[in-house]
């Protein structure tokens, strides 16, 4: 059965050369991307699994400027594979990468613990605990893109996950794609890109271009640049289109079976807050990204209104943002009545936090003494006893799991803000060095620095923030 696989992980972690290690191609096609080192865009390319069945893989950018692109990415797909750095861990965007995921019910896939040969034997064992913490029941695989140590393990556990994965409901569905590229070729015409939602698309087949509203007719189909027939869910598609200009083609563009889905500037939802929802956001839907509104009815459940036509299907997930991802849910109607409702005048809140945890005394004494020994190096503390440290002011958590002492986390911002104030701003470099320590302890404080309002990052320095100034 065709599935996708698309991968998730913070910036430089190695997707890109993992795709290349696993799939024998370069996804990074654009010349920015390959002068700077990182995918901007989304990256495709067959996978072939063990067993002789070819996947779909979809690679994703990782870089926080480009958690757009990841999410267009990730609709659509069957499988995650998640990428970690063994000698970083779990960074920012793995977090809201995974997030994201949740949000659209990919509960399914591997992760991946890269850069295995560039770290001692003690090291890679904890990478591999740390992560498989991140997805519980998930398989862990340690590999190196440049040794090829490991990958043909990590094609094996692709394919037993891809064995517990079901799309007979989505190919039996009506057709539906959602175009995340659109060109046009000489001789050929217009061509579009997706992958395949549900049902199939074969040659000969009307489609409507919504939300243009526009009927084309399927010249040919691709999967993977070679001609087929027809294409099944959850392919990786490429339509030649006729009967439609390029114009009215663009991404988030969704291409249906005539009369199969309804066209709409609303959506009755179910809300899963991540953090607080504002009543003004961005939805992402397929490959789609459209402001909203968003109201909520006395009966519990919310209407997200659009400012520009969507088409879905009851069931569909989506994701909501503003400059970071909010939460999401689950449409319930793809097309209601405008209802009387309540705007949200206030946000839409997360489940509260638990209630402190009563905490060993000594255990916490422990803890605290071996933070003060520790210095910069962030050490691995029990999230209870790190939270109870916090609140005394006696610790600062700096990453999943992970903390400093409070001396420590004051000196560095010191240190932190001197050098701002001398230089204008400070690289993560240049803060490694004057702290003497490894990467990762310097790029741990500096992302709890931007997320307490210190610094500010602008390209690959920081800033310092007015209020750090004053």
């Amino acid at each position: 059965m065709p599935l996708t696989v698309g991968t998730a992980g913070h910036v430089d972690h190695g997707k890109t050369w993992l795709v290349r290690a696993l799939t024998g191609k370069d996804t990074d096609r654009l010349r920015q991307e390959r002068e700077r080192g990182i995918s901007i865009e989304l990256g495709y390319a067959p996978l072939a699994l063990p067993d002789g069945r070819t996947v779909s893989l979809v690679d994703v950018p990782g870089h926080e400027r480009f958690v757009r692109t990841m999410v267009a990415g990730a609709t659509g797909i069957d499988l995650f594979l998640l990428v970690v750095d063994a000698n970083e861990g779990a960074r920012p965007q793995t977090h809201e990468h995974l997030a994201i995921l949740r949000l659209l019910g990919i509960d399914r896939g591997v992760v991946a613990v890269t850069k295995a040969d560039a770290v001692e034997a003690g090291a890679l064992e904890l990478a591999r605990s740390e992560a498989a913490e991140l997805v519980p029941g998930a398989p862990v695989v340690a590999v190196s893109a440049r040794t090829g140590s490991g990958v043909d393990d990590l094609r094996a556990a692709l394919g037993r996950a891809a064995e517990r994965v079901d799309r007979s409901r989505e190919v039996q569905a009506r057709a539906r794609l959602y175009v995340d590229r659109v060109f046009t070729l000489r001789g050929i015409g217009t061509v579009v890109t997706g992958t395949l939602w549900s049902g199939s698309v074969g040659r000969g087949d009307r489609l409507l271009v919504e939300p243009a509203g526009v009927e084309a007719r399927v010249r040919s189909v691709q999967v993977h640049d070679r001609d087929v027939e027809r294409a099944d869910a959850g392919q990786r598609v490429a339509l030649n289109l006729t009967g439609v200009d390029r114009t009215r083609i663009t991404r988030g563009s969704a291409i249906v079976e005539p009369g199969a889905f309804p066209r709409s500037y609303r959506l009755d939802v179910a809300l899963e807050p991540t953090g607080e929802i504002p009543a003004a956001v961005t939805l992402h839907h397929g490959t789609s990204q459209i402001p909203a509104r968003v109201h909520r009815r006395e009966d519990g459940s919310a209407q997200l209104r659009l400012a520009a036509p969507i088409v879905a299907a009851a069931g569909d997930r989506f994701v909501l943002r503003t400059d970071t991802t909010v939460g999401g849910g689950v449409v319930l109607d793809p097309a209601p009545a405008r209802t009387p409702s309540r705007q949200i005048s206030e946000p839409v809140a997360a489940p509260p936090p638990p209630r402190p945890v009563t905490v060993d005394a000594q255990a916490a004494t422990e803890a605290d003494a071996s933070l003060e020994v520790a210095g910069y190096e962030p050490l691995a503390v029990d999230r209870a006893i790190a939270e109870h440290l916090e609140r005394e002011g006696r610790a600062v958590r700096v990453g999943d799991g992970l903390a400093v002492g409070r001396a420590a986390y004051d000196r560095a911002r010191a240190i932190a803000v001197e050098e701002c104030e001398r230089a204008g701003s400070i690289t993560l470099a240049r803060f490694r060095d004057l702290l003497g320590t490894s990467r990762r302890p310097a790029q741990l404080l500096l992302e709890r620095f931007d997320a307490d309002g210190v610094t500010r990052r602008v390209g690959d320095a920081r800033v310092l923030r007015r209020s750090a100034r004053q």
